[in-house]
Protein backbone atom coordinates (compact mmCIF):
# COMPACT_ATOMS: atom_id res chain seq x y z
CA UNK A 1 0.00 0.00 0.00
CA UNK A 2 1.54 3.32 -1.05
CA UNK A 3 -0.95 5.65 0.64
CA UNK A 4 -3.72 5.33 3.20
CA UNK A 5 -6.48 7.95 3.14
CA UNK A 6 -7.94 8.49 6.62
CA UNK A 7 -10.60 10.63 8.31
CA UNK A 8 -10.25 13.04 11.24
CA UNK A 9 -11.21 11.66 14.66
CA UNK A 10 -13.92 14.27 15.22
CA UNK A 11 -15.67 17.17 13.44
CA UNK A 12 -17.98 19.78 14.96
CA UNK A 13 -19.58 22.78 13.30
CA UNK A 14 -22.10 25.39 14.38
CA UNK A 15 -22.82 29.07 13.69
CA UNK A 16 -19.55 30.10 15.38
CA UNK A 17 -17.35 28.02 13.06
CA UNK A 18 -15.87 24.55 13.15
CA UNK A 19 -13.45 22.32 15.03
CA UNK A 20 -11.65 19.37 13.46
CA UNK A 21 -9.75 16.99 15.73
CA UNK A 22 -7.28 15.28 13.46
CA UNK A 23 -5.94 12.77 16.02
CA UNK A 24 -5.83 12.29 19.76
CA UNK A 25 -2.72 10.16 20.09
CA UNK A 26 0.05 8.25 18.36
CA UNK A 27 2.05 11.13 16.85
CA UNK A 28 5.28 12.56 18.31
CA UNK A 29 6.09 15.40 15.91
CA UNK A 30 3.65 17.85 14.33
CA UNK A 31 4.64 20.47 11.71
CA UNK A 32 2.77 23.32 9.99
CA UNK A 33 4.08 23.73 6.43
CA UNK A 34 3.41 26.30 3.73
CA UNK A 35 4.53 26.01 0.11
CA UNK A 36 4.09 28.35 -2.83
CA UNK A 37 2.60 27.36 -6.17
CA UNK A 38 5.32 25.86 -8.39
CA UNK A 39 7.47 24.63 -5.48
CA UNK A 40 8.75 21.05 -5.48
CA UNK A 41 9.46 19.39 -2.13
CA UNK A 42 10.15 16.00 -0.70
CA UNK A 43 11.70 13.34 -2.92
CA UNK A 44 12.76 11.46 0.21
CA UNK A 45 11.60 8.58 2.40
CA UNK A 46 11.69 7.45 6.01
CA UNK A 47 12.91 4.04 7.15
CA UNK A 48 10.98 4.04 10.44
CA UNK A 49 8.34 6.79 10.41
CA UNK A 50 4.75 6.85 9.30
CA UNK A 51 3.98 10.40 8.16
CA UNK A 52 0.44 11.79 8.07
CA UNK A 53 -0.63 14.91 6.16
CA UNK A 54 -3.75 17.07 6.51
CA UNK A 55 -4.14 19.69 3.76
CA UNK A 56 -5.61 22.94 5.09
CA UNK A 57 -5.66 24.85 1.79
CA UNK A 58 -4.26 24.60 -1.72
CA UNK A 59 -3.16 21.42 -3.42
CA UNK A 60 -0.38 19.43 -5.03
CA UNK A 61 0.49 16.46 -7.19
CA UNK A 62 1.79 13.69 -4.92
CA UNK A 63 4.17 11.14 -6.47
CA UNK A 64 4.94 7.92 -4.59
CA UNK A 65 7.36 5.06 -5.18
CA UNK A 66 7.77 1.96 -3.02
CA UNK A 67 11.52 1.49 -2.60
CA UNK A 68 11.38 -2.33 -2.46
CA UNK A 69 8.74 -3.24 -5.04
CA UNK A 70 9.15 -0.29 -7.43
CA UNK A 71 5.36 0.28 -7.41
CA UNK A 72 4.45 3.91 -8.24
CA UNK A 73 1.34 6.07 -8.00
CA UNK A 74 0.34 9.71 -8.36
CA UNK A 75 -2.53 11.57 -6.70
CA UNK A 76 -4.00 15.05 -7.07
CA UNK A 77 -4.28 16.17 -3.44
CA UNK A 78 -6.61 18.99 -2.38
CA UNK A 79 -7.72 20.88 0.74
CA UNK A 80 -9.37 18.55 3.25
CA UNK A 81 -7.44 15.44 2.19
CA UNK A 82 -5.92 13.49 5.09
CA UNK A 83 -3.55 10.60 4.44
CA UNK A 84 -0.66 8.49 5.75
CA UNK A 85 2.51 7.55 3.91
CA UNK A 86 4.15 4.46 5.38
CA UNK A 87 7.92 3.86 5.77
CA UNK A 88 10.09 3.13 2.74
CA UNK A 89 7.85 5.08 0.32
CA UNK A 90 9.61 7.89 -1.54
CA UNK A 91 7.24 10.86 -1.65
CA UNK A 92 7.41 14.08 -3.70
CA UNK A 93 5.13 17.12 -3.73
CA UNK A 94 4.65 19.30 -6.83
CA UNK A 95 2.56 22.25 -5.59
CA UNK A 96 -0.19 23.37 -7.97
CA UNK A 97 -1.36 26.17 -5.64
CA UNK A 98 -0.16 28.07 -2.59
CA UNK A 99 -0.67 25.43 0.10
CA UNK A 100 -0.84 25.10 3.89
CA UNK A 101 -0.75 21.69 5.54
CA UNK A 102 -0.05 19.83 8.75
CA UNK A 103 2.42 16.92 8.79
CA UNK A 104 2.77 14.46 11.67
CA UNK A 105 5.36 11.75 12.35
CA UNK A 106 4.67 8.80 14.61
CA UNK A 107 8.29 8.89 15.90
CA UNK A 108 9.73 12.18 14.66
CA UNK A 109 12.49 12.88 12.17
CA UNK A 110 15.02 13.08 15.01
CA UNK A 111 15.02 9.59 16.50
CA UNK A 112 15.71 8.81 20.16
CA UNK A 113 19.20 7.52 19.25
CA UNK A 114 20.10 10.92 17.74
CA UNK A 115 19.93 9.80 14.11
CA UNK A 116 17.65 11.42 11.53
CA UNK A 117 15.02 9.30 9.75
CA UNK A 118 15.03 11.02 6.37
CA UNK A 119 16.73 9.57 3.30
CA UNK A 120 16.97 10.57 -0.35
Amino acid sequence: MLIEFIKPDFNFQDDRGSLTQLVHGGWNQVNYITSVKGAFRGNHYHLQNKEAFFVISGGFRLSLRHNETGETAEYDIKAGDFFIIHPNITHSFDYTADTALISMYNQGVELSNGEKDILK
